[in-house]
């Protein structure tokens, strides 16, 4: 179950994450870069509130810490892929599953051997 919450808590911070860190590259295009920098600060104040409370949550019930960072990579990787092809428009290429296979195999690494 702990590790289900983390999971959650983690693709919500990604999604504010991935639009802070990337979503002006879209929709602040024509704007000076400044304004993107605010814009972006104000996103990732979100993505703070549920990361943070994801880490530590996942600490508290004894997830370790390279299992927390596994995890967080994991879901990046899963947020970025549908925010790149759906929001972005962007083509995602064989290189996006081979990465998505490397993850499984270092989520796998990291909780059973």
């Amino acid at each position: 179950m702990s590790i289900a919450v983390v999971l959650v808590l983690l693709t919500i911070s990604n999604v504010f994450m991935t639009f802070a860190w990337y979503g002006h590259l879209k929709d602040l295009r024509e704007q000076p870069w400044y304004l993107a920098v605010v814009v972006s600060w104000g996103i990732a104040f979100f993505e703070y509130l549920v990361q943070v409370p994801a880490n530590r949550y996942g600490d508290a019930h004894k997830l370790e810490l390279g299992q927390l960072k596994i995890l967080q990579e994991f879901v990046t990787l899963a947020v970025f892929v549908p925010f790149s092809m759906y929001y972005m428009g962007r083509p995602i290429g064989w290189n996006y599953l081979a990465a998505a296979a490397c993850m499984c195999g270092a989520v796998y690494c990291i909780f059973r051997l």
